[in-house]
């Protein structure tokens, strides 16, 4: 799995980046939603900056297409995958 950022822009809620998600060799576009969270210094001297960001793909948009019929007409695999990032970063030290 890679995931590459192509472009992002400032919405009134936050942020949006249309990025590339490539999983099982087939590539396809998806858009993130997301927020900056901040930058504060940590206990020990380093600069930390915070993000979160959500969407949702088509699993079998990826080739990913098991799925089991249940007894009650219900499937046991679902065909949207919510992708929900909290990411941390630390600068790095010259």
């Amino acid at each position: 799995m890679t995931y590459r950022m192509k472009h992002y822009q400032k919405t009134a809620d936050g942020y949006q980046a249309v990025s590339e998600l490539t999983l099982r060799g087939v590539t396809k576009d998806i858009t993130l939603v997301g927020n900056f969270n901040g930058v504060a210094k940590d206990p020990w001297g380093n600069l930390r900056a915070g993000f979160n960001a959500e969407g949702k793909m088509d699993r079998k948009d990826f080739g990913m297409v098991w799925s089991k019929t249940l007894d009650g007409g219900g499937v046991v695999v679902g065909d949207d995958v919510l992708i929900k990032l909290d990411i941390e970063c630390i600068k790095a030290k010259p």
